[in-house]
């Protein structure tokens, strides 16, 4: 299996929301005993079935790339992390559920990844626009993941799982929430599992399959969208 083609995917979120325990669940198809902070990066690697049950099918390593940190760091850490985003076939973006802030930081994350963060230790968003022209030259498919899905309160999971939806709406990218602490929530043929192999064909199509590789698929078209609907306060 040494000679299989591989993609680069990035698994970018604030410390703390759940990013290697989501990893070895991915990985291992296993939970993780005794998480601990991630310093620098860590590499797990899945295989994947490209385009399972059909002629085309063929097998990929799944590089994973677990960048630790916090969103928050100094410009010196940050260029730090900046080695691990070179050559990126795909994005995962981890939040927190119950952390609203997590959510909000992804599009900080997004940013860094993709090497237009102009202003490291500033907000990116004013008066409730964010400019997506700032992602146009840096095509990355993305995947939205939210953790700790079970601890969200039953009385909230209604609101939370909205704000989550606007969310994915804006990075135009697939959703999936669940517990890294139960394997079930990406059981063989759960809606989960499904979104999770669409996204791997996704980068692997992009990677190897088209004629434009970069073309951008994580954003739609407009250039402007408008935050204010979020409600994260």
């Amino acid at each position: 299996m040494a000679s299989l083609d591989r993609i680069k995917v990035l698994v970018l979120g604030d410390s703390g929301v759940g990013k290697s325990s989501l990893v070895h669940l991915l990985c291992q198809n296993q939970v993780l005993g005794n998480p601990s902070w991630t310093v620098g990066c860590s590499v797990d690697v899945r295989v994947h079935d490209y385009k399972e049950g059909t002629p085309e099918e063929k097998t990929f390593y799944i590089e994973l790339w677990d960048v630790g940190g916090s969103v928050g760091s100094a410009s010196s850490v940050k260029s730090t992390r900046a080695v691990f985003y070179s050559s990126v076939n795909g994005i995962i973006l981890v939040h927190d559920l119950t952390n609203k802030k997590s959510s909000q930081n992804l599009y900080r994350w997004s940013l860094e990844a993709l090497n237009k963060d102009s202003s490291p230790t500033g907000v990116i968003v004013t008066n409730g626009d964010y400019d997506r022209e700032k992602f146009a030259e840096n095509p990355v498919p993305l995947l939205m993941i939210g953790t700790k899905f079970d601890q969200i309160p039953e009385n909230k999971r209604n609101d939370v799982l909205t704000r989550t939806a606007f969310l994915s709406e804006d990075f135009n990218a697939e959703e999936i929430n669940l517990d890294c602490t139960n394997p079930r929530y990406l059981a063989a043929g759960s809606s989960n599992a499904v979104k999770l192999s669409r996204f791997f064909d996704k980068v692997i199509e992009k990677r190897y399959f088209t004629k434009e590789p970069n073309q951008m698929t994580g954003f739609t078209d407009r250039k402007r969208f408008n935050f204010k609907n979020l409600h994260y306060d």
